[in-house]
């Protein structure tokens, strides 16, 4: 939680509480249905929460933003990202039932009132948002068109409409065909753990 507060420590009470009360409540349902590695539950802080606030280092979200976390699975980076932003609408999917149990679980227990969270996939969804945001469930090229007509044409943040991406490692050949668009920030220049020096948050207008 020190980790949490040293990079960003304009946080007000309620936000440090709830931040406080995801390791124990992750703790409980992981030991009911595992969505997050065992090997890395004792470095959740820095490997879940600070990386999925790895976004609000590229973006601070304007009020109403409306934005879609696709394949969340216990709910990275939404639940974080929606503690940061309370006036923000977050829509958390995943195709996999057992885990959006946890995401509803998290949410409820919390009281997040900016959350909802459903079993369902990308390709399905309907509604418009301004940005879509993951952790590295497969490769941008991939991702594109599940999500590209998901994305809304009326802007209301600095940043353009778009998805922002989570990810590791060399992304050269991956953002080749959007290479005129994409950009991408690494989280080394934000955060100093070794954890985050191959890590990337990349944001591609679409």
């Amino acid at each position: 939680m020190n980790l949490i507060l040293k990079y960003f420590p304009k946080l007000n009470e309620k936000q440090i509480a709830l931040f406080q009360r995801l390791e124990p409540l992750y703790a409980e349902w992981n030991a009911q249905i595992n969505v997050i590695s065992r090997k890395d539950f004792s470095e959740f802080y820095e490997r879940h929460v600070l990386h999925s606030l790895g976004i609000a280092k590229l973006i601070s979200f304007t009020a109403g933003t409306k934005i879609l976390d696709v394949g969340t699975g216990g709910g990275f980076p939404g639940i974080p990202l929606a503690i940061m932003f309370p006036e923000v609408q977050f829509h958390l999917v995943d195709s996999i039932g057992k885990k959006i149990k946890v995401v509803n679980g998290v949410v409820e227990s919390l009281g997040l009132t900016n959350v909802t969270a459903e079993q369902i996939r990308a390709e399905q969804l309907t509604d418009k948002y301004d940005f879509v945001v993951s952790r590295a469930v497969t490769s941008l090229s991939e991702f594109v068109p599940w999500v590209r007509n998901n994305i809304s044409k009326k802007q209301i943040n600095a940043m353009p409409n778009g998805i922002i991406f989570l990810k590791g490692g060399d992304l050269q050949e991956e953002t080749k065909p959007f290479k005129r668009n994409v950009f991408i920030k690494d989280l080394s220049t934000c955060f100093g753990e070794e954890f985050f020096k191959t890590k990337k948050v990349v944001h591609l207008p679409l």
